[in-house]
This record gives C-alpha cells, structure tokens and sequence, in this order.
C-alpha cells in the first residue's frame, strides 16, 4: 500500500482543499493528512483559525478520499511525522515550492498547484469587508 501524506490548515474550508486533498489521494492508496494545530496556526499566521482544531479535524475525517487524520503541532516535525505514518509521498501545495525538498531522501515530494483564484485568506478578508 502506498501511502501518501499532506498538511495543511483548512480553515473555512473550501473547494481549493477538495480539490488538493482529491489530487493528493491520487498519488496513493491511502491519504494521511496532518491538521495544523491552533498553537501552530497561530504561529505561523499570527491568528487564531475562523474554526477550532476539533472543528477542522472532523471536516477533514468526513471526506471519502481521506483515511487518516492528526494534529500537526509544528512545521519543525515534517520528518518526524513522514516516518511515524511510514508515507512513501510528500504531497504540498505550490506555494511551497522547495520548501520540502530536504525529505526527498524519506519519500518523494510533489508539488500540486492551488485551485486559481481563492484562499482561505482572501475569504475571511472579504467577509471582514462586506458591509452588514
């Protein structure tokens, strides 16, 4: 069985995130995806997520392409999770492009470009924006 790993937010999520976890499951058998915990969300973003880490974890377990799901605690643990799941492929957005390439020596990485035109960014700004 191959097994295929990515990470991500997914916060308000939307389909740019269907269509990259559809896209990373067909790199494999089996999709192990790792949910950025809200300490790392915040670390990373300087915000806290719209939802909750429990809250992301269960939309992201309920979809069918999807077989295993954990808290990602820090981005500083690639390598580690990479072989706790035993995953033979590294699946990433664009916007990371060569960011991962040093786990090319654990499994091979791939980057998928982003669905065009939206963000989980650009969502919540436009929401902050819209006028009651």
């Amino acid at each position: 069985m191959k097994k295929v790993i990515t990470f991500g937010t997914f916060d308000v999520f939307h389909i740019g995130h269907v269509h990259i976890l559809e896209r990373a499951r067909e790199y494999g058998d089996y999709l192990i995806v790792g949910v950025s915990s809200d300490a790392l969300n915040r670390s990373k973003k300087g915000r806290n997520p719209i939802y909750d880490q429990a809250s992301r974890k269960k939309i992201i377990e309920s979809l069918s392409c999807v077989n295993e799901v954990f808290f990602e605690e820090s981005l500083e643990l690639k390598r580690n999770y990479i072989e706790q799941y035993d995953a033979d492929v590294l699946v990433m957005g664009d916007d990371w492009v060569g960011r991962f390439d040093e786990h090319r020596d654990q499994c091979e990485v791939v980057y998928l470009p982003r669905t065009p035109s939206i963000s989980t960014t650009e969502i919540i700004e436009v929401v902050r924006t819209q006028e009651p």
